[in-house]
């Protein structure tokens, strides 16, 4: 079979095409997972395995970048069907993969109940002892070539992406910016969303996360939203701009003293204006992007607000 091929399977999440993605891994005879999505997307990534030649059993390893469920949900689900796999993931993510109840009462609180049930269903544990967790810098060597574990904080604690150095690519799941296929314009540079969703956004450690995954030198990126892009510094450009901007508003409101629905509705202002500004400049200010963006648009102003009561509560122990 042929070397080491990194495979974009569209999870059509929310069913939105073309918005978040799952990787399958080949090489020789063995293949990997890189993220999930939810339960109803696992039958198309055994789907896409079996469009690859292998089966479950050839599974090694399933890794999520985080386990935000967008990326994480189907995981326990997925690692039954493929019983000699091993889950890989951030230290503070494997715990929650092994019990997600905690997950799952962050993630209900955000989306309501009903919207939870709908879009993840039942979240399984995987059993622990098929649970690695990589700590920063680990290495692992697949099939002759390194994957190493870059532990990226700013968007959630339990980050880390994958160099993959046979791909010659970094898996960077939500820590790169995301970047939508139907809203790039040829002749523009790359057209990159800042993710600030809840509950641990730090501006600086977002662009820190930026800089480091810069300086791995790979030739592609894979984020999760969605499939490989090699322009890694105009995207990185793109995304550092909106992170100060939004570095700049979580002051702000902080600052205000506002709490509540008060903070989270300027919160929710001060994002709508980012989004508008750089829609605006990409000459993409129009209804369908705006329906495409609706979600980012809304966590991203949660994030926001939530990284204010934190940075709060952290004064008051103080």
């Amino acid at each position: 079979m042929a070397g080491r091929t990194v495979h974009t399977i569209d999870t059509h999440y929310a069913g939105e095409a073309r918005h978040t993605a799952a990787y399958l891994v080949t090489d020789g005879e063995r293949a990997a997972f890189v993220e999930t999505n939810t339960n109803a997307a696992v039958p198309t990534l055994l789907a896409a395995l079996e469009a690859a030649g292998r089966r479950p059993e050839d599974v090694d390893y399933v890794i999520i970048t985080h386990i935000h469920l967008d990326h994480a949900g189907g995981a326990g689900t997925l690692m039954q069907a493929c019983p000699h796999a091993t889950l890989l993931a951030h230290p503070r993510a494997a715990k929650h993969a092994i019990d997600p109840s905690k997950i799952v009462k962050g993630a209900t609180a955000v989306y309501g109940a009903d919207a939870f049930a709908e879009l993840y269903g039942a979240i399984v544990p995987v059993p622990a002892e098929r649970v690695r967790a990589m700590a920063d810098e680990e290495t692992l060597d697949w099939q002759g070539a390194t994957w190493t574990f870059l532990h990226t904080r700013g968007h959630a604690n339990h980050h880390f992406c994958v160099h993959d150095a046979a791909a010659d690519a970094i898996f960077t799941g939500d820590s790169f910016g995301l970047v939508y296929p139907d809203l790039q314009r040829p002749g523009r540079g790359p057209f990159a969303v800042a993710s600030t969703t809840p509950t641990d956004f730090d501006p600086a450690a977002a662009r820190a996360t930026l800089t480091r995954l810069l300086a791995v030198g790979a030739s592609t990126v894979y984020p999760t939203h969605f499939d490989g892009w090699d322009d890694l510094p105009g995207i990185a450009q793109t995304v550092d701009a909106q992170l100060v901007r939004y570095g700049a508003l979580l002051d702000e409101a902080d600052a205000s003293g506002d709490e509540g629905e008060a903070l989270d509705a300027r919160c929710a202002a001060g994002s709508k204006a980012i989004f508008t500004d750089m829609l605006r400049e990409a000459e993409l200010d129009a209804p369908e992007v705006w329906d495409l963006l609706r979600l980012d648009v809304e966590l991203n102003g949660q994030g926001v607000a939530a990284a204010v009561r934190k940075a709060r509560y952290k004064r008051s122990l103080a």
